[in-house]
């Protein structure tokens, strides 16, 4: 019962959220936030150049707790276009056996694929700036938010950073940014 009165809430006010938010290409054709569907990665926005993290989880009773992983998933996601170590290891067997006669032959094959990625890095500026529920299955999503030009600035804030470090990291979000446009220009 308090499951069927949660979703009802969440179901009246996600219709309350959507009747009030002034504009119509924020929502596509199934109701989703364009963000959703869209996910992670760079954007222009009035001229700025913006990083977004989307992150989501499921299965989270608690309203709190899902909110904050999903804001914590959304930051991760930022780090992830940032700086991400992938290591990947792929083995492949395969055999053919014929014995005598040409037509019995036995086939067999195995492959095996093992991927671990890591991603470790400090993101002054993130913002969450927008959040939805799902209303289909109470999945919790969260956008958080990379302004470049902030991000430059926070960096020249940074008195711990010594100006070579500083220098790495701004040269190394603009060329993320540049080759993430890029990709997503094909």
């Amino acid at each position: 019962m308090r499951r069927v009165m949660m979703l009802t809430m969440v179901l009246i006010l996600g219709a309350l959220w959507a009747g009030c938010s002034g504009s119509d290409d924020y929502y596509g054709d199934n109701g989703e936030p364009k963000w959703v569907v869209r996910g992670s990665g760079a954007a222009t926005e009035d001229g700025k150049r913006v990083f977004y993290g989307v992150g989501m989880v499921s299965g989270i009773a608690n309203r709190a707790l899902a909110r904050s992983t999903s804001e914590n998933r959304a930051r991760a996601e930022l780090g992830k276009i940032f700086r991400t170590y992938s290591a990947s290891l792929m083995r492949d067997y395969m055999a053919s056996t014929t014995a005598g006669d040409m037509e019995a032959s036995s086939e067999e094959q195995h492959v095996e694929q093992a991927i671990k990625t890591f991603s470790k890095v400090t993101l002054s500026g993130v913002m969450i700036v927008d959040h939805w529920v799902d209303p289909s299955d109470g999945t919790v999503f969260a956008l958080a938010r990379l302004d470049l030009e902030e991000f430059d600035g926070a960096l020249n804030r940074m008195k711990e950073l010594d100006a070579k470090t500083r220098d790495f990291v701004r040269k190394n979000a603009q060329k993320t940014f540049d080759a993430l446009d890029k990709e997503e220009q094909k």
